[in-house]
């Protein structure tokens, strides 16, 4: 009876040692890096699956491929969810990072963004922006607008010199890109010949009272000059 009994132990007991080894390789750190949110993880391969919410990124060196979980995919991936693994995809070759496999948001050096796709050249009808590396729509601006009023600190009045301002806008096509249309201004310097209502005249003495109208002043001037009968 004590034979078979041991012979139960033994294998408990590697039953027991094989589950300590599993999980504590599912929590250590191999070859691939931390195993931090993983649910299987090798030392050899790092993980291989991760937790829910997570993406598997795979590094490749040579004909070896290391296993990573992370939250966010590093920059020339993108990040698919599937039932069993949420994995990070490699984007295309001409583009430097890109929302989906078919939809680019920043090209290469060599190549401009165009409604998602990186081209070697602009198409017709678009202009290159060398410093965002982008094609935007050519825009038809319309003929200049009126002048503003002019204007000293926001004010149109109480200020011998100002500034008027014009704009020069795009036509609306009805397309999209022609939000993204420049809009033309330009000033100048103009006179302002009206005072404030609040201002009092330079001319007037403070603290004197309105004199009279001037019509009534020639006619006192008219009524002293007569000869007393």
């Amino acid at each position: 009876m004590r034979a078979p009994l041991c012979l139960l132990l033994l294998v408990a007991h590697a039953m027991d040692m094989l589950a300590l080894n599993r999980r504590k390789k599912q929590v250590g750190t191999g070859l691939g890096g931390n195993c931090t949110g993983c649910v299987i993880c090798s030392e050899e391969n790092g993980c291989s699956t991760c937790q829910q919410r997570l993406f598997l990124f795979i590094r490749r060196e040579g004909i070896r491929q290391y296993g990573k979980c992370v939250h966010d995919c590093p920059p020339g991936y993108f990040g698919v969810r599937g039932q069993e693994v949420n994995r990070c995809r490699k984007c295309g070759a001409t583009c430097e990072s890109c929302f989906s496999q078919d939809f680019c948001i920043r090209c290469e050096r060599q190549f401009y963004l165009y409604k998602g796709k990186c081209l070697p050249t602009c198409p017709l009808g678009t202009v290159a922006h060398q410093s965002t590396r982008e094609c935007q729509e050519e825009c038809e601006l319309g003929p200049w607008g009126s002048w503003s009023p002019c204007r000293h600190n926001g004010k149109t009045c109480g200020s011998a010199w100002g500034v008027e301002t014009r704009v020069r806008e795009p036509i609306q096509t009805g397309r999209e890109e022609a939000t993204t249309c420049q809009v033309l201004s330009e000033s100048r310097k103009c006179p302002i010949q009206r005072h404030c209502p609040e201002e009092r005249n330079p001319s007037q003495k403070k603290g004197r009272k309105d004199r009279r109208p001037r019509k009534d002043r020639k006619l006192d001037r008219k009524l002293d000059g007569r000869p007393h009968q």
